[in-house]
């Protein structure tokens, strides 16, 4: 498989667009649930690769990549929603963001789509979920059609505590 088999070409080409990215979510699916996050955060979409693991380092986050010289952590987004594992095929792919400063992989099912979701089709996710950490994750729901695309809060998905790997292997 190639690094960028499994991404549909309308979403890299939007990924690469600077004009056209307020309001946009890279959209992706975990299970057959619908999630997004800010098109601003995305760097680049890629294909699976050899993961390291990294010992000492919570459940879902399954190891890092060596990514053309940068050293990649990986969030599996199922362990991390404590769904069921299960086997990465050819439409799994690794969304790499750029939050404060460092790259982090999400390892997805699938990726879906560049959507413009107006913030006032955003609702609020207050009352959603039973409150405490779940909550905190989901920063709005997005109204697109029939469909509701969960926005996520990449700043709780990641955080800094959660993805601190060993001095040894971020250097």
């Amino acid at each position: 498989m190639t690094k960028d088999q499994a991404v549909p070409a309308e979403v890299e080409n939007l990924l690469h667009d600077d004009d056209n990215i307020d309001n946009m979510y890279l959209t992706f699916a975990i299970g057959e649930e619908t999630y997004g996050v800010p098109i601003a955060v995305v760097t680049e979409i890629v294909g699976m690769q050899r993961i390291m693991t990294v010992p000492d380092v919570p459940r879902y986050i399954k190891g890092v990549i060596n990514l053309r010289g940068k050293v990649i952590p990986l969030m599996d987004v199922r362990l991390r929603f404590s769904l069921d594992e299960r086997a990465y095929d050819d439409r799994t792919v690794i969304i790499v963001l750029e939050l404060a400063g460092s790259p982090v992989g999400l390892i997805v099912d699938r990726v879906s789509e560049v959507l413009e979701i107006a913030e006032d089709h955003i609702d609020s996710a207050r009352g959603v979920g039973g409150g405490g950490e779940s909550q905190s994750l989901v920063e709005g729901l997005g109204r697109v059609g029939e469909n509701v695309a969960i926005i996520l809060n990449t700043g709780m998905l990641v955080s800094d505590a959660e993805l601190s790997m060993p001095e040894a292997v971020s250097a």
